[in-house]
């Protein structure tokens, strides 16, 4: 009776979800804020212990990079082939999915979750492997680095100077059940890379005048701890839903990306989605061309693909709202009202101070024609609030 009390007070949805939970595997990701602070080592240690317990453990694949402690810690972990791929007259090795769901282990080791697969693998990422795996019932033990969160990338690429070209979207922390933080102090990380457990010698210089600078390291850190924090936070909010608790009461906010087709779209849709994270809000992306669509050109073209595709990755909604001879802020203002918006992220304009007090900007015009929205002004890698 009890327990049929406690589902009484489950939203349809909620049960639903734990139904489709229970199908699937157990994910666990282990996280760090940079190469080198032990994900791997920790992954290997750890399942090692459930293999003593008796749990049926297999590599599926682990990346040593060559350093040695991380190879004599898969110990007496059974490891399954890989699976060999012809590409451009090489033969490369990758995750063999159809291996694993054969051998269907209770629980597999896929490290480098970020890791994009050689062409002509089944699946483009590794990240798409593993939730393969998890739909097949089987658990998966998996590691990634925090730069290679989609929504981080402008914010690496401004600390660090290093464009991350492996990433995954932010969402994969929801499916995790358990995300883990291997920290390691920036000090001890450099010693690390200074002694040869991260890097072969001749890499090291380089390592150490790019990404490895102690204020690079910090920033990581401080990143990576800031991430499972509100990892943390959204879990315990889901765990008080899951218990029947209230909904705080007020106006549901909802962000609003305004995007051209130009440079900065990538950055604001990323820097909107964070704000959308954190305030637990609805993120819309609206673009108003300013010529019509059989006009573009194919870079323009690809360009919006390009857009939109970043937009359903991170879960946004994506709009173009054509302006019809209208004015274009009288189309913004009226999504944002059709819409409830609360706050409208856009990108710095080219235009001068002078042209700004003779025209207008575009966020003072917004800002006049709506009630209760802020404006955030991106751009440069500065910020101005209203």
């Amino acid at each position: 009776m009890a327990e049929a009390a406690e589902r009484r007070r489950k939203s349809p949805e909620q049960i639903l979800k734990e139904i489709e939970r229970s199908k699937r595997g157990y994910f666990k990701l282990y996280i760090g804020a940079a190469p080198g602070v032990g994900k791997t080592y920790t992954m290997l240690r750890e399942a090692n212990d459930m293999l003593a317990e008796g749990v049926d453990i297999v590599v599926g694949v682990v990346e040593t990079h060559g350093r040695k402690a991380t190879a004599e810690q898969i110990g007496a972990l059974p490891v399954l082939p890989l699976k060999p791929i012809e590409y451009k007259g090489r033969t490369f090795y990758e995750l063999d999915v159809e291996g694993v769901i054969k051998r269907r282990p209770q629980f597999v080791i896929v490290d480098e979750l970020a890791h994009t697969n050689v062409p002509g693998s089944k699946n483009k990422k590794r990240y798409e492997d593993v939730l393969e795996i998890l739909d097949a019932g089987i658990s998966v033990l998996s590691t990634m680095n925090i730069q290679h969160l989609e929504s981080l990338h402008d914010i690496v690429e401004d600390l660090t100077g290093v464009k991350v070209r492996e990433r995954v979207p932010d969402w994969i922390l929801d499916v995790a059940n358990e995300v883990q933080l291997v920290d390691l102090p920036p000090e001890k990380l450099l010693e690390r890379l200074k002694a040869g457990k991260i890097y072969r010698p001749e890499k090291i210089p380089q390592a150490l005048e790019h990404f490895f600078r102690p204020t690079n390291l910090i920033a990581l850190r401080e990143l990576a701890l800031r991430e499972l924090a509100d990892d943390v936070d959204e879990r315990l909010e889901e765990y008080r839903e899951d218990d029947g608790a209230e909904e705080v009461a007020g106006a549901s906010p909802k962000i609003l990306v305004l995007v051209s087709d130009g440079g900065n779209a990538e950055r604001l849709i990323r820097r909107g989605w964070r704000i959308a994270q954190r305030m637990k809000a609805e993120l819309f992306i609206l673009h108003v061309p300013t010529k019509p669509a059989d006009r573009l050109s194919e870079a323009e073209r690809k360009k919006l693909r390009e857009i939109e595709a970043l937009a359903k990755i991170l879960g946004g909604k994506f709009f173009i709202r054509a302006a019809g001879g209208r004015p274009v802020i009288d189309v913004i203002v009226e999504f944002i009202k059709e819409n409830a918006i609360t706050q409208v992220v856009l990108g710095q304009t080219g235009m001068s101070r002078w042209q700004e007090i003779l025209h207008g900007s575009l966020a003072n015009r917004i800002m006049e024609r709506t009630r209760f929205v802020d404006v955030l002004i991106v751009g440069n890698g500065q910020e101005k609030n209203r």
